[in-house]
């Protein structure tokens, strides 16, 4: 490697309560980390085998949302990820690494983060500035793992999936989509929405503030940050979550079915959910369980799920009955779908 191309590398450490194997788990499945970890918006994998996997990754880093696309190796038997960006971006020409997860006494564990760089502009400050970012993001993220692995509970526990889906839509998907994308409609679309306020990070990137009115007139506050897939998907992450949810993540899909199946559309959503056991009592009462919080968050989502459903696909339904409404693949589609 050339001078102008030198490769810098950072460690960072932390000690940990807990099995060196459950934290490998909780690295190794990336799938999990938009509940888990705070940053991380999306993962949409491209390729994924038990041992080698690539990655598209959105994160919530400084007030903007990046995404880059990732290839990591998994070593179970050493307890070793291994990650290297595709195409990184400024101020990085490359950026590569790995975690590593080595066993103490007792049920202690060492958990090591490597970067390895090599920096586009190789100048000092350059070299200041990733420092000081690589540091702070790292120690960050060592804690948020501390956080996980010391809740006394695994991450098959604390994690599940669940996914609601309507059939038999009189309507095109495009239609559904952008009655889900033009959140800034809310309050006139969906009763209990009382405001609804979008800001773009940048195009098919947004952050969504939503006020919501319960039945007994109290307004809860909502932020969440979507990325869009114009007229197919709506990927979502929640900012902030009511007790006793640690994290709530999901992905809106939406799909024309051929007229030879009968025509129409589908909307499936499926949500993934982690649990914070320490808020379980405050909500539920003393003694409940993990399984009475994923029983109620599966109710509670699940409801609120269904009636934007229900309304998406009436929107849909009622389109398709107006003269000149847009059909799919017209371009008025594209329009209405695209990011407000």
């Amino acid at each position: 490697m050339s001078e102008q191309q030198r490769e810098y590398a950072l460690e960072h450490s932390e000690v940990i309560t807990a099995r060196a194997s459950d934290l490998y788990g909780i690295i190794a499945d990336v799938t999990r980390w938009p509940v888990l970890f705070g940053p991380t918006v999306h993962t949409d994998h491209i390729e994924r085998t038990p041992s080698v996997e690539r990655f598209h990754l959105w994160a919530l880093l400084d007030g903007n949302v990046l995404n880059w696309t990732t290839r990591r190796t998994h070593d179970p038997e050493r307890l070793v990820v291994t990650y290297a960006q595709a195409h990184s971006r400024p101020p990085f020409r490359t950026m590569t690494g790995e975690w590593r997860f080595r066993p103490l006494d007792g049920e202690r564990s060492e958990v090591v983060l490597t970067h390895r760089f090599v920096p586009l502009e190789d100048t000092p400050e350059i070299r200041e500035q990733i420092t000081r970012t690589l540091d702070r993001n790292s120690t960050v993220e060592l804690a948020r793992l501390r956080g996980v692995a010391e809740l006394g509970h695994s991450a098959d526990e604390l994690v599940f999936s669940f996914e609601e889906a309507l059939s038999g839509i009189a309507g095109s998907a495009a239609d559904a989509y952008a009655f889900v994308a033009e959140a800034e409609a809310w309050p006139e679309r969906l009763p209990r929405v009382t405001k609804a306020v979008l800001r773009d990070y940048r195009e098919g990137i947004e952050n969504l503030e939503l006020e919501t009115v319960a039945d007994d007139g109290s307004t809860t506050a909502t932020s969440a940050v979507r990325v869009l897939f114009p007229g197919e998907r709506i990927a979502f992450k929640h900012i902030t979550v009511p007790k006793p949810l640690l994290g709530h993540s999901g992905l809106w899909t939406f799909s024309d079915v051929p007229a030879e199946q009968g025509g129409g559309s589908t909307i499936s959503v499926r949500h993934t959910v982690s649990v914070n056991p320490a808020t379980i009592g405050e909500v539920l009462g003393a003694g409940a369980t993990l399984e009475d919080a994923r029983r109620h968050a599966r109710e509670i989502l699940g409801a609120q799920c269904r009636a934007t459903m229900e309304r998406a696909a009436a929107h849909a339904a009622e389109r398709a009955t107006v003269p000149g409404a847009t059909k799919p693949g017209d371009d008025a589609v594209t329009g209405a779908a695209a990011p407000v």
